[in-house]
């Protein structure tokens, strides 16, 4: 199961029936699950835990240090779940700080060449397309879906079921259930994602009127969600919606049909 081109060190722990290719190399404080499978040519460093059933393939580099120029040396850690796939040449760094892990959750896919910088922390079952790159300190709820070559700037947000259509960048946060494209904008709900999730009917019909009351409506911005919240008091997802959005620090993308008059949520949600 192990190539004997493959670098191990003797502190290094793997679980049980992993498989190791040639001129892979684990370090000594990296921990593998049962069932993980190293690829060719991939390194595995630095305080890395990884759980069960991941896949790395050919040239991907897990747990290397943060980069960012405050780093110096601390043993930060990168904390991997069970069932993520890293296809070929991905980066995950971990964490700058001893008090803070990088964090990716389970069944994760990472297409080729993706990055996930320092302190991110990922949900599960998120996609992220060949050429994503997630700055440091990006929270990432369930999955969303991070087409390729997109950008996601430092301390951003994005939300459960949210997508990025491929090229965008984001340097506000991204709520959930929307679609992104260009720059901090946004296009509507990401419709296809809901029906693949298994959202009804209703509660699309819901997400579309709150997000045309918050996006859409000439009012200022904390009058648009506080009608909002009244307007859809005890529905689930759009409270989903609207409580992500209040809670925003970095403000939120703004829809490109917005309509003239008022404040976009873009500039209101600081407030």
């Amino acid at each position: 199961m192990i190539h004997p081109t493959a670098v191990i060190h003797p502190g290094a722990r793997l679980g049980e029936g992993c498989s190791v290719g040639p001129y892979a190399v684990i370090e000594e404080h990296v921990t593998l699950g049962a069932g993980c499978v190293v690829g060719p040519h991939v390194h595995l460093t630095g305080h890395t835990v990884v759980g069960a059933r991941n896949r790395f393939h050919a040239g991907a580099v897990i747990g290397d240090a943060p980069q960012d120029v405050k780093y110096a040396g601390q043993p930060t850690r990168l904390v991997i779940g069970d069932d993520n796939l890293f296809r070929e040449h991905v980066t995950i760094h971990r964490s700058n700080r001893l008090d803070e892990d990088t964090v990716i959750g389970h069944g994760n896919l990472f297409m080729a060449g993706s990055h996930v910088g320092h302190n991110c922390r990922l949900g599960n079952h998120n996609v992220l397309a060949n050429g994503a790159l997630l700055a440091g300190h990006v929270t990432l709820d369930d999955r969303a879906f991070i087409s390729g070559h997109c950008l996601v700037h430092q301390f951003c947000r994005i939300g459960r079921l949210a997508m990025m259509q491929g090229g965008s960048k984001i340097t506000k946060d991204l709520p959930p259930f929307t679609l992104a494209r260009d720059l901090n904008r946004l296009c509507g709900l990401n419709i296809v994602g809901l029906r693949r999730a298994g959202l009804t009917a209703a509660q699309r019909l819901q997400l579309k009127q709150a997000y045309r009351l918050v996006f859409r409506s000439n009012e200022s911005f904390q009058a648009r969600l506080a009608a909002a919240k009244a307007e859809f008091a005890g529905a689930g997802v759009v409270q989903e919606f609207l409580e992500f959005i209040a809670g925003s620090k970095r403000g939120v993308c703004a829809d490109v049909g917005r309509l003239h008059g008022g404040k976009t949520a873009e500039e209101g949600a600081g407030e």
